[in-house]
């Protein structure tokens, strides 16, 4: 540790964020350009570097934690991003989309404020890029291996990688018109500029990586005959098929997935453009519209902050549990377990401040309350939602039903396996699916079917990007051990692993 008394002298300080007035009139990302590199080498030296040093234990990627923030706090960033990039692909995916597990394990957090991990992380990826420390590491020799991904999320892209690197040929197909899943198409601007995301698909192309975009599995090409072209498939599709909302009023216009309602924004306001003025009149479009949000998780906070950014007449989020406290109970989830607190996103900064939700909490949340009925109009469009308050075993309370103006209603309640379509990718290939719609497989990352493995959100579950490319990672090694009798690629995580949890 290159300041021993780091953690006693330097007290947290996080990435600062551009003004609320400032930033939701563009789809920039929230945070001040620059803002880190005069306080990050000061953060990094709150690191302890601990004997057990349990934040390698919370991160599944096993990430060289205590290493890099010693090199980030002796100004050496080629070091750290070389320290970095030997457990993780994708830095900057992470660094910004990750709900660092890693700093709920941090020991310093037993008794004082966390290092700040995931903002040196973002830190160090974004000046290995502007440096020129990251760049194609196409491999030296080809195996005459080839390797089907299907899916270009952060597992598939992880998986693609490391094969490509250990000599393989891969050919990453998606179903979509872009590569990047739900990193395209899912995840707002403002969290994730684009830019991040089309250089390390620069990178993977340059390694050798093949794209097929606008290619569905089973529709476009059966899954027999990309089979039959390859010697091993990946799945890597993800947890797609979302949840729904059995209440009255559902088939109203107006009630809509959150996966339905993200996409069409992100294709709309790609790079911080103005819509053009046809896509304002979408029946997607948030603009001048009261919005409920039912859902209180990350998508439902994106949902939020993209109705804001479209000028909502108001937008108010619904989360049925009640408010979590802003401290870790210690009795009911002890360090160093990931806890459910009261967090304010960037996303409910903006609601709190600009008074979105009148009728909600000051950040535009409803806690502890739950949909009822949806009614509409004469023309069968959505007008009001209502909702009674629930205690913790979500039975109503008498007395406490409430209407909230709704013309736009947005379903964010989380997703259970990949989708099924009948007659689809899962049917040919006569994969199984167990209890919780989550393809089956062994500790190998294997189907049932020889060759054919699952990587990610579809074997995994919903789950958070940097278990995705944990996944993606170990799966590689699997899948490089069944062709080839034996690995050197990493193994992060075995298939069955899961978080620390009490």
């Amino acid at each position: 540790m290159a300041d021993p008394k780091g953690f006693l002298t330097t007290p947290r300080q996080d990435a600062p964020r551009r003004a609320v007035g400032e930033r939701v009139r563009d789809w920039d990302e929230v945070y001040v350009p620059g803002g880190l590199l005069p306080i990050v080498e000061a953060q990094a030296d709150r690191c302890m570097d601990c004997g057990i040093p349990f934040c390698h234990e919370a991160c599944p990627l096993g990430n060289l934690i205590p290493e890099w923030n010693d090199l980030v706090s002796r100004d050496d960033w080629q070091a750290a991003s070389e320290r970095l990039h030997a457990t993780n692909n994708f830095p900057e995916f992470t660094g910004r989309l990750c709900p660092a597990p890693c700093e709920a394990g941090c020991v310093l957090a037993i008794n004082q404020p966390a290092v700040t991990i995931k903002n040196v992380e973002v830190a160090i990826a974004d000046r290995a890029w502007d440096e020129g420390f990251v760049g194609a590491q196409p491999p030296e020799r080809h195996s005459g291996r080839t390797i089907a991904v299907i899916g270009s999320g952060p597992a598939g892209l992880a998986a693609a990688q490391q094969l490509t690197r250990a000599g393989h040929t891969v050919a990453v197909y998606e179903r979509d018109d872009r590569p990047g899943g739900l990193l395209r198409y899912g995840i707002p601007a403002f969290k994730m500029e684009k830019h991040h995301l089309d250089r390390r698909l620069d990178q993977l192309a340059k390694e050798g990586v093949r794209f097929r975009t606008s290619m569905e599995i089973g529709r476009d090409l059966e899954a027999a005959d990309l089979r039959s072209r390859y010697d091993a498939v990946i799945i890597a599709t993800g947890a797609t098929k979302w949840r729904e909302l059995d209440v009255p009023g559902r088939e109203l216009a107006g009630v809509e997935q959150a996966m339905e309602y993200l996409p069409w924004a992100n294709r709309t306001y790609e790079n911080g453009k103005n819509p053009p003025r046809e896509t304002q009149e979408s029946h997607l479009s948030a603009t001048g519209k009261h919005v409920a949000i039912v859902g209180g998780g990350d998508t439902g906070a994106d949902c939020l902050g993209t109705a804001v950014r479209e000028r909502a007449a108001s937008v108010t989020q619904l989360d049925i549990y009640d408010r979590p406290d802003e401290a870790r109970d210690e009795d009911v989830e002890p360090w160093p377990t990931y806890p459910k607190l009261y967090r304010l996103s960037a996303a409910h900064e903006e609601a709190g401040e600009l008074r979105t939700a009148p009728a909600a909490d000051a950040d535009a949340r409803l806690f502890a309350a739950s949909t009822l009925r949806l009614t509409g109009d004469a023309a069968g469009h959505v007008r009001a939602l209502h909702l009674v308050e629930v205690d913790a075993a979500r039975r109503p309370l008498p007395g406490t039903g409430r209407t909230l103006p709704a013309d736009l209603v947005l379903l964010a309640l989380g997703f259970h396996g990949p989708e099924r379509q009948p007659g689809g990718l899962i049917d040919q290939l006569g994969l199984d699916v167990d209890e919780r719609g989550r393809l089956a497989r062994d500790a190998a990352f294997a189907t049932a079917v020889p060759g054919v493995f699952v990587a990610g959100d579809a074997g995994r579950g919903a789950s958070l990007v940097v278990w995705a490319i944990a996944e993606g990672r170990a799966a590689a090694a699997a899948v490089d051990r069944w062709l080839t009798g034996r690995t050197q690629l990493p193994e992060p995580i075995g298939a069955h692993d899961r978080p620390m949890t009490v």
